[in-house]
């Protein structure tokens, strides 16, 4: 009777010893399943910092300071031994010889000058507000080119000065016979080519007008030009009509 509850307490404690060894094992594959899924979960993401530095290009470097002022050499005044055009006779013998020697002058500078505003550790051909250790773009700067305007204000007394061809205005009969005379003053445009393109009549007197826009229109200019290019000019043009002893 001892014999059989010892072995049903045997019994008892293996089944319970199994069971704790299996709980202990899936126990342990569940945590390994953990750590192994948390770092697939929670990437590390780059830092911004870091980011940014790869995505913005550095500034360029600041330029070097300019060269340090050469020391002022201070020039010895050697007393000559000729008077007058002769050779003065010392009054002693020297006791010492004295050789005169010439200073070499300094080795030239070599490489690019500093520029005012430079610091110290910058880079020649850097720009003014650089950061030490940029990067010297070679890509140059373009500078955008200033749109020429179609046509500009000219005074008359430019636009004379470019006069090729100038037809005299026939003196109206009626007007003659009237003694009627003065000025007529006429707004134009004159093209690139240097026709007249537009004409008006500003002021002056009505039957002198006619005959100063027939003239005009046959007018031919220089072509105006700016900056390389030619343009229209937008000016007024004077025609005078005088009578002989008037």
């Amino acid at each position: 009777m001892f014999e059989d509850s010892l072995m049903e307490s045997a019994g008892k404690i293996k089944t319970k010893r199994g069971w704790t060894t299996m709980f202990s094992f899936v126990v342990q594959i569940f945590l390994i399943g953990v750590m192994i899924l948390i770092p697939l979960i929670y990437t590390e993401a780059l830092p911004k910092q870091q980011l940014m530095t790869f995505l913005v290009a550095p500034p360029p470097p600041p330029p070097p300071p300019p060269p340090a002022a050469a020391p002022m050499k201070v020039v010895k005044e050697i007393q000559s031994e000729i008077v007058n055009g002769a050779l003065r006779t010392p009054t002693k013998i020297p006791e010492k010889v004295k050789m005169i020697t010439e200073e070499e002058a300094p080795p030239p500078t070599t490489g690019m000058a500093g520029v005012v505003g430079g610091v110290p550790g910058g880079t020649p051909g850097g720009q003014m507000g650089g950061v030490i250790g940029g990067i010297i773009s070679s890509t140059p700067v373009s500078v955008p080119k200033v749109a020429t305007p179609q046509r500009v204000r000219v005074s008359g007394g430019v636009t004379a000065g470019n006069l090729i061809t100038q037809i005299k205005p026939q003196y109206p009969t009626t007007a003659k016979t009237a003694r009627i005379q003065g000025s007529v003053v006429l707004h134009a445009v004159i093209s690139k080519n240097g026709t007249i393109e537009q004409l008006q009549v500003v002021s002056g007197h009505p039957m002198l007008q006619q005959s100063a826009l027939e003239a005009v229109r046959q007018w031919r200019y220089k072509p105006y030009f700016l900056n390389g290019e030619p343009v229209e000019v937008d000016t007024t043009i004077t025609v005078n009509f005088t009578l002989a002893g008037g």
